[in-house]
């Protein structure tokens, strides 16, 4: 396949500034926009092995988190098992510290969505030094929605079950019963609110009728172009959980009472 028409294919699948240059003829630097949360982009390289195309990390994801995390850590306990599930969840070999995804009968956009999506789940172990406050605002989060629609209405960490059996595209939580049911993403960090803009480019992608919000903790501390990619693909939008609860609980009342 000719590059031009990769390059086609990851920016209708993944993000339209996805962007690829030729370090030879069968090597691919991949410039995607999403990456740490310092700013640093991910590393991606397509590359060729033996008869089919990988993406690779080239080890640079591991060693990034070792500026905060220690290696030995990164093996053990919660971080250890977040890894895990995001490897086995996106098809993504661990190659003694390089990542590497497999391009599968040809679906070049289905690998890259799917290793850029694997790297943002690995990146998030960078925050568990603070869950803390990440937990408190989910909890506030889940216990708000409770309070305004009945139970058998909300489905948490929903994903759809037949398109993504494995749950590699999930939201925070659906509240049924509705035309076009709501989405809605609790945004509390820049990683989060990428992992949400990817989940709704697949959902549209899918073509699932729905109506996205997000909730953030504190929008003022997302970054700009994170912000702005997000803002792209969900327009409702409530800057501060704690600030703006009244409106969310009256939006979400009258959405239902809507039907």
């Amino acid at each position: 396949m000719e590059l031009h028409k990769i390059e086609h294919i990851f920016r209708e699948s993944v993000a339209s500034e996805v962007s690829l240059l030729a370090e030879s003829a069968e090597r691919f630097r991949v410039f995607a926009p999403f990456g740490f949360d310092d700013g640093d982009e991910f590393v991606i390289v397509l590359a060729r092995e033996d008869d089919h195309w990988v993406l690779s990390d080239e080890a640079h994801t591991y060693m990034h988190l070792s500026y905060d995390v220690d290696l030995a850590d990164l093996r053990s306990g919660r971080r250890e098992e977040i890894i895990a599930n995001a490897l086995a969840a996106f098809e993504i070999e661990d190659r003694n510290g390089e990542l590497v995804r497999p391009v599968r009968d040809g679906a070049f956009g289905d690998a890259l969505f799917s290793f850029v999506h694997g790297l943002l789940r690995i990146a998030d172990v960078s925050y568990l030094s603070r869950s803390n406050v990440v937990s408190t605002f989910v909890a506030d989060f889940q216990a708000m929605l409770q309070g305004v629609a009945s139970e058998e209405r909300l489905s948490f960490n929903w994903h759809d079950r037949d398109r993504d059996p494995k749950g590699r595209y999930s939201v925070d939580c659906r509240i049924n019963g509705l035309d076009r049911p709501l989405v809605v993403h609790a945004l509390p960090n820049d990683r989060k609110t990428l992992d949400a803009t990817i989940t709704l480019l697949k959902l549209a992608n899918w073509g699932v009728d729905c109506v996205p919000v997000g909730v953030f903790n504190d929008r003022a501390l997302i970054s700009q172009p994170v912000l702005d990619r997000y803002s792209d693909v969900c327009h409702q939008q409530f800057s501060n959980l704690a600030q703006d609860r009244e409106r969310i609980v009256s939006f979400i009342k009258e959405r239902i009472d809507i039907g």
